[in-house]
Protein backbone atom coordinates (compact mmCIF):
# COMPACT_ATOMS: atom_id res chain seq x y z
CA UNK A 1 0.00 0.00 0.00
CA UNK A 2 1.24 3.49 -0.86
CA UNK A 3 2.16 5.67 2.07
CA UNK A 4 4.54 8.30 0.67
CA UNK A 5 4.09 10.50 -2.38
CA UNK A 6 7.03 12.57 -3.62
CA UNK A 7 5.67 15.49 -5.61
CA UNK A 8 7.51 17.74 -8.00
CA UNK A 9 6.50 21.41 -7.76
CA UNK A 10 7.14 23.32 -10.98
CA UNK A 11 4.50 22.65 -13.62
CA UNK A 12 3.21 19.75 -11.54
CA UNK A 13 1.54 21.86 -8.83
CA UNK A 14 2.86 25.40 -9.28
CA UNK A 15 2.52 27.22 -12.60
CA UNK A 16 6.21 27.90 -13.09
CA UNK A 17 5.84 28.47 -16.84
CA UNK A 18 3.48 31.41 -16.34
CA UNK A 19 5.86 33.11 -13.91
CA UNK A 20 8.85 32.33 -16.12
CA UNK A 21 7.23 33.91 -19.18
CA UNK A 22 6.19 36.99 -17.21
CA UNK A 23 9.67 37.43 -15.74
CA UNK A 24 11.62 36.92 -18.96
CA UNK A 25 9.17 39.15 -20.85
CA UNK A 26 9.86 41.92 -18.34
CA UNK A 27 13.62 41.58 -18.84
CA UNK A 28 13.29 41.51 -22.62
CA UNK A 29 11.11 44.62 -22.58
CA UNK A 30 13.51 46.48 -20.29
CA UNK A 31 16.37 45.75 -22.69
CA UNK A 32 14.43 47.10 -25.67
CA UNK A 33 13.56 43.81 -27.36
CA UNK A 34 10.47 44.30 -29.49
CA UNK A 35 9.96 40.77 -30.81
CA UNK A 36 9.11 39.23 -27.44
CA UNK A 37 8.05 35.88 -28.87
CA UNK A 38 11.41 35.46 -30.59
CA UNK A 39 13.25 36.54 -27.44
CA UNK A 40 11.36 34.01 -25.35
CA UNK A 41 12.14 31.29 -27.86
CA UNK A 42 15.86 32.08 -27.71
CA UNK A 43 15.87 32.18 -23.91
CA UNK A 44 13.92 28.95 -23.52
CA UNK A 45 16.23 27.05 -25.87
CA UNK A 46 19.30 28.21 -23.93
CA UNK A 47 17.63 27.60 -20.58
CA UNK A 48 16.70 24.06 -21.58
CA UNK A 49 20.33 23.32 -22.44
CA UNK A 50 21.49 24.85 -19.15
CA UNK A 51 19.13 22.68 -17.09
CA UNK A 52 20.05 19.57 -19.03
CA UNK A 53 23.67 20.18 -18.05
CA UNK A 54 22.70 20.79 -14.41
CA UNK A 55 20.64 17.60 -14.30
CA UNK A 56 23.68 15.75 -15.64
CA UNK A 57 25.74 16.99 -12.70
CA UNK A 58 27.29 20.26 -13.92
CA UNK A 59 27.65 23.09 -11.33
CA UNK A 60 24.40 25.01 -10.96
CA UNK A 61 25.29 28.63 -10.20
CA UNK A 62 27.92 29.23 -12.91
CA UNK A 63 25.56 27.90 -15.56
CA UNK A 64 22.53 29.84 -14.37
CA UNK A 65 24.61 33.01 -14.32
CA UNK A 66 25.32 32.60 -18.04
CA UNK A 67 21.84 32.03 -19.43
CA UNK A 68 20.75 35.67 -19.78
CA UNK A 69 24.09 36.81 -21.15
CA UNK A 70 23.86 34.06 -23.78
CA UNK A 71 20.22 34.74 -24.60
CA UNK A 72 20.64 38.48 -24.98
CA UNK A 73 23.94 37.94 -26.80
CA UNK A 74 22.05 35.87 -29.37
CA UNK A 75 19.74 38.87 -29.77
CA UNK A 76 22.70 41.20 -30.30
CA UNK A 77 22.48 42.83 -26.85
CA UNK A 78 25.25 42.82 -24.26
CA UNK A 79 24.04 42.62 -20.65
CA UNK A 80 25.32 41.88 -17.18
CA UNK A 81 24.10 38.27 -17.01
CA UNK A 82 24.72 37.92 -13.28
CA UNK A 83 22.72 41.06 -12.49
CA UNK A 84 19.81 39.92 -14.67
CA UNK A 85 19.89 36.52 -13.00
CA UNK A 86 19.51 38.20 -9.60
CA UNK A 87 16.63 40.32 -10.88
CA UNK A 88 14.94 37.28 -12.39
CA UNK A 89 15.29 35.40 -9.09
CA UNK A 90 13.61 38.29 -7.29
CA UNK A 91 10.67 38.03 -9.69
CA UNK A 92 10.44 34.26 -9.29
CA UNK A 93 10.27 34.75 -5.52
CA UNK A 94 6.81 36.19 -6.10
CA UNK A 95 5.56 33.64 -8.60
CA UNK A 96 2.74 32.23 -6.50
CA UNK A 97 0.61 30.83 -9.31
CA UNK A 98 -0.93 27.44 -8.55
CA UNK A 99 -2.14 25.20 -11.36
CA UNK A 100 -5.94 24.82 -11.53
CA UNK A 101 -7.07 21.91 -9.41
CA UNK A 102 -3.75 21.48 -7.60
CA UNK A 103 -5.04 22.58 -4.19
CA UNK A 104 -8.00 20.22 -4.40
CA UNK A 105 -5.62 17.43 -5.42
CA UNK A 106 -3.33 18.05 -2.45
CA UNK A 107 -6.28 18.30 -0.11
CA UNK A 108 -7.65 14.97 -1.35
CA UNK A 109 -4.27 13.26 -0.95
CA UNK A 110 -3.88 14.66 2.54
CA UNK A 111 -7.37 13.50 3.52
CA UNK A 112 -6.44 10.02 2.30
CA UNK A 113 -3.59 10.04 4.86
CA UNK A 114 -0.72 10.03 2.38
CA UNK A 115 2.52 11.60 3.58
CA UNK A 116 3.28 14.26 0.98
CA UNK A 117 6.89 15.22 0.27
CA UNK A 118 7.99 18.06 -2.01
CA UNK A 119 10.95 17.02 -4.16
CA UNK A 120 12.08 19.82 -6.43
CA UNK A 121 15.04 21.04 -8.42
CA UNK A 122 15.65 24.72 -7.89
CA UNK A 123 16.98 27.46 -5.66
CA UNK A 124 16.12 27.01 -1.99
CA UNK A 125 14.95 30.54 -1.18
CA UNK A 126 12.84 30.79 -4.33
CA UNK A 127 11.11 27.46 -3.82
CA UNK A 128 10.43 28.05 -0.13
CA UNK A 129 9.05 31.53 -0.83
CA UNK A 130 6.79 30.14 -3.55
CA UNK A 131 5.54 27.31 -1.36
CA UNK A 132 4.62 29.75 1.39
CA UNK A 133 3.28 32.47 -0.90
CA UNK A 134 1.11 30.07 -2.87
CA UNK A 135 -0.42 28.69 0.31
CA UNK A 136 0.42 25.02 -0.35
CA UNK A 137 3.38 24.58 2.03
CA UNK A 138 1.14 23.18 4.76
CA UNK A 139 0.25 20.11 2.74
CA UNK A 140 3.82 18.78 2.85
CA UNK A 141 5.57 16.86 5.58
CA UNK A 142 9.02 17.96 4.33
CA UNK A 143 10.66 19.84 1.46
CA UNK A 144 13.68 18.49 -0.42
CA UNK A 145 15.27 21.10 -2.69
CA UNK A 146 18.19 20.33 -4.95
CA UNK A 147 20.28 23.39 -4.05
CA UNK A 148 20.00 22.46 -0.38
CA UNK A 149 20.91 18.82 -1.04
CA UNK A 150 23.77 19.59 -3.42
CA UNK A 151 22.38 17.27 -6.12
CA UNK A 152 19.59 17.57 -8.66
CA UNK A 153 17.04 15.06 -9.83
CA UNK A 154 17.56 12.59 -11.50
CA UNK A 155 20.65 11.86 -9.37
CA UNK A 156 19.89 8.87 -7.10
CA UNK A 157 21.49 10.82 -4.23
CA UNK A 158 18.53 13.22 -4.33
CA UNK A 159 16.13 10.39 -3.59
CA UNK A 160 18.54 8.71 -1.18
CA UNK A 161 18.32 11.82 1.01
CA UNK A 162 14.55 11.41 1.16
CA UNK A 163 14.77 7.71 1.97
CA UNK A 164 17.29 8.43 4.71
CA UNK A 165 14.77 10.73 6.40
CA UNK A 166 11.97 8.14 6.53
CA UNK A 167 13.15 4.82 8.00
CA UNK A 168 10.05 2.90 6.85
CA UNK A 169 10.08 4.27 3.29
CA UNK A 170 10.42 1.58 0.62
CA UNK A 171 10.12 1.36 -3.14
CA UNK A 172 6.80 -0.42 -2.61
CA UNK A 173 5.13 2.22 -0.45
CA UNK A 174 6.43 5.30 -2.30
CA UNK A 175 5.68 6.87 -5.68
CA UNK A 176 6.99 9.94 -7.55
CA UNK A 177 4.65 12.33 -9.37
CA UNK A 178 6.10 14.90 -11.76
CA UNK A 179 5.80 16.52 -15.16
CA UNK A 180 9.43 16.31 -16.28
CA UNK A 181 10.67 13.11 -17.84
CA UNK A 182 14.40 13.76 -17.58
CA UNK A 183 14.38 14.72 -13.91
CA UNK A 184 11.24 13.37 -12.20
CA UNK A 185 10.64 10.16 -14.11
CA UNK A 186 14.27 9.30 -14.81
CA UNK A 187 15.04 10.06 -11.19
CA UNK A 188 12.36 7.61 -10.08
CA UNK A 189 13.72 4.98 -12.46
CA UNK A 190 17.25 5.52 -11.15
CA UNK A 191 15.97 4.94 -7.62
CA UNK A 192 13.70 1.98 -8.48
CA UNK A 193 10.54 3.91 -7.70
CA UNK A 194 7.20 3.77 -9.46
CA UNK A 195 6.25 7.06 -11.07
CA UNK A 196 3.29 8.98 -12.46
CA UNK A 197 4.10 11.28 -15.35
CA UNK A 198 1.75 14.26 -15.09
CA UNK A 199 1.30 15.18 -18.75
CA UNK A 200 -1.76 17.45 -19.12
CA UNK A 201 -0.64 18.77 -22.51
CA UNK A 202 -0.17 15.28 -23.98
CA UNK A 203 3.48 15.93 -24.81
CA UNK A 204 5.35 13.33 -26.80
CA UNK A 205 7.98 11.16 -25.14
CA UNK A 206 10.85 11.11 -27.65
CA UNK A 207 13.43 10.34 -24.96
CA UNK A 208 11.98 6.91 -24.32
CA UNK A 209 11.99 7.48 -20.55
CA UNK A 210 9.16 5.25 -19.43
CA UNK A 211 7.02 6.17 -16.42
CA UNK A 212 5.07 3.51 -14.59
CA UNK A 213 1.89 5.47 -15.31
CA UNK A 214 0.93 8.53 -17.34
CA UNK A 215 -1.99 10.85 -16.59
CA UNK A 216 -3.38 14.03 -18.06
CA UNK A 217 -5.31 15.18 -14.99
CA UNK A 218 -5.22 15.14 -11.22
CA UNK A 219 -8.42 13.10 -11.23
CA UNK A 220 -6.70 10.39 -13.24
CA UNK A 221 -3.77 10.44 -10.81
CA UNK A 222 -6.16 10.02 -7.89
CA UNK A 223 -7.79 7.04 -9.60
CA UNK A 224 -4.40 5.39 -10.08
CA UNK A 225 -3.39 5.97 -6.48
CA UNK A 226 -6.62 4.55 -5.12
CA UNK A 227 -6.39 1.45 -7.31
CA UNK A 228 -2.68 0.59 -7.50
Amino acid sequence: MRKYIILDLDDTLLDFTRGEIEGVTTLLTEQGVTDIAHGLQIYQAINTTVWQQIEQGAPREPLLNTRFAKAFGALGIQVDGVALERRYHAMLDHNFYVLPGARDFLNTLQNRQFTLIAGTNGTKTIQLNRLEGSGIAGYFDRFFISQDLGVDKPDPAFFAAIFATYPDMTSDNTIMIGDHLASDIQGALNSHLDSIWYNPHHDANPAGILPTYEVASYTAAEHLLWNN
